[in-house]
């Protein structure tokens, strides 16, 4: 299976953040916790590369959190903070506020003894489903920009003040025009980040049991009570059996197990996964 989504209103949303990236102070980047360096696009890096960054490690609630704080470490650096939220929880966007007041000290600073009152402005990038916009409204503690659980609910850029002194420019979740990497591909699709209508959902479904063998064999064997010590189309034949997703006569609907196998890996079901190892990227290349 061959995955490639770039629908056309992302060709006018990069245009759209390149031509504001230079009224902003400084950069939001969400992340996926489930797979960090795939939701990582390499045509932000020319929109990022001069500005402070804080990278916000999302759904951290669904990710391991061994492999999570590596991916804390990786990123962090030289006018870079990277840390965990989970948008859906109250609160837990407070860290971003923390970091983005350290990366634009020194400007909120020279203001202060000035007795200027400064707004800082962030700009928020990420792929489709990323979490970007319900990010912001738990800054806000308030309902202020379109969400939904499925990629490509922001079309426009929408300006949200966070408090008296950070404004945030919500922007379209955006791919990359041309998805090279399939195994990228594929992880994007996992998390929900490239529309199912564009997937073949059974294929996809394969693919993410292969996967997870690979990641560990217990997930699939603790969810579904199956074993896992065979090829991926038994496997999903099997947990449609354990799960009741069964046609007349007792034949396995393997399409409708794919879609539920797809469900309880995005909601948490399947246990917190990672998928990514920092250390088995070289994120100077991104």
């Amino acid at each position: 299976m061959n995955i490639n989504w770039f629908p056309g209103h992302m060709t006018k949303s990069m245009r759209m953040i390149e031509s504001s990236v230079k009224s902003v102070d400084f950069i939001i980047y969400v992340l996926d916790s489930r797979a960090p360096y795939s939701c990582l696009n390499p045509d932000f890096e020319k929109f990022v590369a001069n500005k402070p960054v804080v990278y916000a490690l999302n759904k951290a609630d669904l990710g391991l959190k061994s492999r999570v704080d590596e991916w804390l470490k990786s990123l962090s650096g030289k006018n870079r903070i990277a840390v965990t939220t989970v948008s859906t929880a109250s609160g837990s966007a407070s860290a971003i506020i923390t970091a983005a007041s350290r990366l634009c000290g020194e400007k909120l600073e020279r203001y202060r003894k000035k007795g200027v009152k400064q707004t800082i402005r962030g700009m928020v990038l990420g792929v489709p489903n990323c979490g970007k916009s319900t990010l912001i409204n738990c800054l806000c503690n308030s309902g202020k920009t379109v969400t939904g659980n499925r990629a490509g609910v922001t079309r426009g850029k929408q300006w949200v003040r966070v408090n008296d002194y950070l404004e945030l420019l919500d922007t379209p979740g955006t791919l990359y025009p041309k998805l090279v990497n399939q195994t990228v591909a594929r992880r994007l699709a996992f998390i929900g980040s490239i529309r199912d209508e564009v997937t073949d959902t059974t294929e996809l479904a394969l693919e993410l049991i292969e996967e997870l063998k690979a990641y560990d064999e217990s997930v699939i064997e603790t969810r579904y009570k199956i074993s896992s010590d065979s090829d991926a189309n038994t496997i999903l034949e099997s947990a449609a059996h354990s799960r009741g997703c069964l046609l007349k006569g007792g034949v396995p609907d393997i399409d409708r197990m794919a879609v539920a196998l797809l469900d309880d890996f995005r909601k948490g079901r399947l246990g917190k996964i990672t998928l990514e190892k920092a250390e088995d990227y070289d994120l100077g290349t991104v």
